[in-house]
């Protein structure tokens, strides 16, 4: 089970490891939105994501001696990678085929032996578990692990510290590590604060399954947002954003190219 302590101790871990990210104020979108709007830049992140949170906590926890396995689009897999490479371990990485060569690269980079398997995310996590059982080690998971979403959850922690009047935290969600521990850490401290986890309306697993109450799998996913392209919530991650999650909602495919290319030219 998840405690407040869990995700205080990862950012005592994480402390001499990351990057303390900005949270500021953004003026073009304050103004479009009629309200304060801050943009919490973990793109400025070690890694270019807030996954190297929880993939460096989990590592930290095991036995330096331990092989890990991961399975990733990208960013899961430059941060297991990125956190094997500092506590000198092993790491294999599973990655669909359709990652974009640079993520394959970077992940590389930092180290990690990368194996392309499947179409999309839940197939390199079946490879990357059928290497785990066959050789050892432990598996990573990109989500449904209580000390990788500890490690998300650290974002909360930043946030209530830089902005302890903040009304509403909007928050991605592909398998809900990132929202569960975000909302998880912002609720126990300040339950006053709204949480609303953003899901694309191509697969959008977690809003089925927020709405019904119980693990919804999406058939089929179709979306640009590559990094939360997952058929279904985590097992660990659904209950506690049934729990700690005001609304779910979802967007086009179209308005995230309008958003992120308005995020470049007035954003950089």
């Amino acid at each position: 089970m998840l405690k407040l302590k869990d995700i205080e101790v990862a950012a005592k871990r994480l402390s001499n490891v990351i990057h303390k990210t900005p949270l500021e104020r953004s003026e073009t979108f304050s103004q479009t939105a009629g309200c304060e709007i801050y943009l919490k830049y973990e793109n400025l992140q070690k890694t270019g994501s807030f996954k190297i949170r929880g993939a460096y906590n989990k590592l930290a926890e095991l036995n330096p001696n331990t092989k890990v396995y991961a399975a990733s689009a990208g960013n899961h897999a430059q941060g297991v990678a990125f956190a094997a490479a500092a506590l000198g371990m092993d790491a294999t990485i599973v990655m669909p085929r359709s990652t974009p060569i640079a993520k394959v690269k970077a992940t590389e980079g930092y180290g990690a032996k990368v194996v392309l398997h499947g179409n999309c995310y839940d197939d390199a996590c079946e490879k990357a578990l059928e290497l785990q059982r066959e050789f050892g080690g432990e598996f990573v998971h990109p989500f449904d692990d209580y000390s990788v979403i500890a490690g998300q959850g650290t974002i909360g922690l930043e946030i209530l510290k830089e902005l302890p009047t903040v009304d509403y935290v909007l928050v991605p969600a592909g398998g809900g590590g990132l929202l569960a521990g975000v909302a998880f850490a912002i609720k126990n401290i300040n339950p006053r604060v709204k949480i609303i986890g953003v899901q694309a309306s191509g697969a959008n697993a977690i809003v089925q399954s927020f709405d019904e109450k119980k693990e919804v799998c999406s058939l089929a996913i179709s979306t640009i947002a590559d990094g939360i392209a997952v058929k279904k919530p985590g097992r660990l991650t659904l209950p506690l954003i049934c729990e700690y999650v005001d609304k779910v909602v979802t967007v086009s495919d179209a308005d995230i190219s309008s958003a992120i290319l308005l995020l470049l030219e007035r954003n950089k």
